[in-house]
């Protein structure tokens, strides 16, 4: 399960703590302008250091596109790419190797496979996402050139409401300090929009539009919710409070007077904004003493170490924009399947 699309497939490889971490993203059409240089500033924007309570870990982020990709233009074969980790400190986490974190995956992965990297959490690290923001930086800019466009932002941290995203970063810095002396962390909700999206996305029964995008968000590390529309708000209101009556614009097009729905219906793209909600939980590494079991189930007590976030929802919106580009592509690549 380290692939995800059906036509557009995008394999993802590499630990935390290993030399590299990579991707192949296969299915790309052939004949694509791609901006390398613009891909770069799309994955820095996931880099630490940028945002308040990010890790202090100093990764470069470097895009090495290895293949698939000549004089800017894709050649319609697999696109290979490398991220090299140049900033790792495997000796900050050999305390764990022996021990468990809670709400971290060292035991469910020890216990299914019978051995893990605890180096910075190997696989199951938040490092392995870089892969992914690269990928999906391709993606968006050929969405781009379909005139679908895709933006996140963070609309809460901690128990702060966002208004904008200046607001949301000081509002950050304000939860962060009460959080950092205490040495906790926060977490907060990304809101996701997908414009220009054309009627016609989405494969029921089982490939519905909103189950795609739910699988892909809830694969980000962290993120314990999703909602689309008016979520579960739907569930307080009546059906006369969130229903899309259809209309005959001015364009001669037939849309929605309202969007509850998310602009997704019968699990297929309607044609309206596509707008979803992703929930991150609390960051799980505590930067203070926590009790514990080690493998035998003794008590022991985890010691704050290491370099971590605070909070990850402001480095995840890229994130976010990038497993919703990958989604949206391969289904618009689905739904040419079925033109003669």
């Amino acid at each position: 399960m380290n692939t995800i699309g059906k036509i557009l497939t995008l394999t993802t490889f590499g630990e935390s703590h290993g030399p590299a971490m990579g991707g192949i993203l296969d299915g790309m059409p052939a004949g694509v302008d791609i901006d390398l240089d613009a891909l770069q500033r799309f994955v820095d924007r996931r880099r630490t250091g940028q945002t308040a309570g990010s890790s202090s870990r100093d990764e470069k982020d470097r895009v090495d596109v290895l293949s698939g990709i000549w004089q800017g233009r894709t050649l319609g074969t697999p696109i290979g790419f490398l991220v090299r980790n140049t900033d790792a400190r495997s000796g900050d986490y050999d305390d764990i190797a022996r021990c468990y974190r809670p709400n971290h995956a060292d035991f469910t992965w020890e216990k299914k496979y019978g051995l893990r990297d605890p180096r910075g959490g190997g696989r199951a690290s938040a490092r392995e996402t870089v892969a992914r923001v690269v990928a999906g930086g391709i993606a968006i800019q050929a969405l781009n050139k379909l005139g679908i466009t895709i933006q996140a932002s963070a609309v809460q941290v901690g128990n702060s409401q966002c208004r904008d995203a200046k607001s949301c970063v000081s509002q950050l810095e304000d939860e962060l300090k009460r959080a950092m002396a205490e040495g906790d962390t926060l977490g907060g909700i990304i809101e996701c929009t997908v414009k220009g999206v054309p009627v016609g996305l989405g494969e029921p029964v089982f490939g519905k539009l909103q189950a795609q995008l739910a699988a892909a968000m809830m694969s980000i590390p962290s993120v314990h919710g999703f909602e689309y529309g008016d979520g579960f708000a739907m569930a307080a209101k009546r059906g006369c409070e969130v229903m899309d009556l259809f209309e005959k614009r001015e364009d001669g097009s037939i849309g929605t007077v309202t969007n509850h729905s998310g602009g997704i219906q019968g699990g297929i793209s309607n044609g309206e904004d596509i707008v979803m909600r992703i929930a991150f939980k609390p960051v799980p590494t505590l930067m203070r003493e926590v009790p514990t079991v080690d493998r035998d189930g003794n008590p022991v007590t985890l010691q704050p170490r290491g370099r971590h976030d605070v909070c990850v929802v402001l480095r995840a919106v890229p994130i976010v924009e990038a497993m919703a580009a990958l989604v949206i592509l391969d289904n618009y690549l689905i739904r040419k399947t079925n033109e003669l």
